[in-house]
């Protein structure tokens, strides 16, 4: 057996979850996201795969309650990136970025957690070190990526 929940789309927009064998609303699938519970939507009539019009669905429901998320700025940008030949490069640093994110976060409120040091200067510290390696590493690889040679400058400061 498969370890993707399978959902299964409708015509008339209903969500049928086939490993608990009951209709779903936007809401439960926005909960398995959170749990980080792998799923697939597939749509009824075409078995076609559409997770990921379906997140944007979720998202844009997010986006239309409460404080949005991305300005309309950052929207325009990212409309634009699907023009621009460095998409797939823009993709890749975007998901590692979001993953680089999430596990900060976490690994943050863990610290906070178990640290018997609370200071807060520490810990933030501690993080903005980490991040400053992290984004010199994806810099170098997204240059790589678009085939750009990092300055003699950069190099010198490695």
């Amino acid at each position: 057996m498969s370890d993707i929940r399978i959902i299964k789309k409708y015509q008339n927009r209903c969500l049928y979850d086939t490993s608990l064998s009951k209709y779903i609303s936007l809401t439960d699938l926005k909960e398995l996201v959170f749990k980080q519970e792998p799923f697939e939507v597939r749509e009824v009539k075409t078995d076609k795969d559409i997770t990921r019009q379906v997140l944007l669905q979720i998202i844009s429901e997010e986006e239309n309650e409460g404080d949005p998320l991305f300005t309309t700025d950052v929207l325009m940008k990212f409309i634009r990136m699907y023009s621009d030949s460095t998409q797939g490069a823009f993709s890749s640093y975007m998901e590692h970025s979001l993953g680089y994110f999430d596990a900060q976060s976490r690994q943050f409120m863990d610290t906070l957690k178990d640290s018997n040091d609370l200071n807060p200067l520490n810990i933030w510290t501690d993080i903005a070190k980490k991040n400053m390696d992290y984004w010199q590493d994806a810099q170098k690889n997204m240059m790589k990526a678009a085939g750009v040679q990092a300055s003699s400058s950069s190099k010198a400061k490695k």
